[in-house]
């Protein structure tokens, strides 16, 4: 037997449209443009889709969960922010291959051989772009 869907009441219908309206906004803002060289955009493209969610990267529209402005401190999921820190290519592809440095929760391998060499050259370019002193 199938039965009727219980009809929404005022405000919980009021809640699902407001709910809806949060969702378009939010969507609308993860389309954002970039401003990279056209040929970093796939590079870009990979790091939104695999490293967004732990790191921030504003070259790649990537806006993870460290706070603007934290370097060090944070949940166990937060990686760094790497509009503040520099990386050199052959750093970034031990992070790859290795799940980070401090032995944290980031997946070994996310990426591998030709787009773990773009996602380095990609991150070596585009970090420490808010840093105060450039690494070396």
């Amino acid at each position: 037997m199938i039965r009727p869907l219980p009809a929404l009441r005022p405000r919980s219908a009021l809640l699902a449209l407001a709910g809806s309206a949060l969702m378009a906004a939010a969507v609308a803002g993860c389309g954002g443009e970039v401003d990279v060289k056209q040929e970093d955009r796939v590079a870009a493209t990979i790091f939104n889709q695999r490293c967004s969610g732990c790191h921030t990267l504003t070259s790649a529209n990537s806006y993870g969960s460290k706070p603007v402005g934290d370097v060090k401190s944070g949940e166990r999921t937060n990686g760094p922010n790497f509009d503040q820190r520099k990386e050199k290519r052959d750093d970034v592809l031990f992070a790859i291959r290795n799940g980070g440095f401090s032995g944290a929760i980031m997946p070994a391998n996310i990426v591998v051989g030709e787009e773990a060499e773009m996602l380095a050259d990609f991150l070596a370019s585009y970090s420490g772009t808010e840093s105060t002193s450039a690494a070396p």
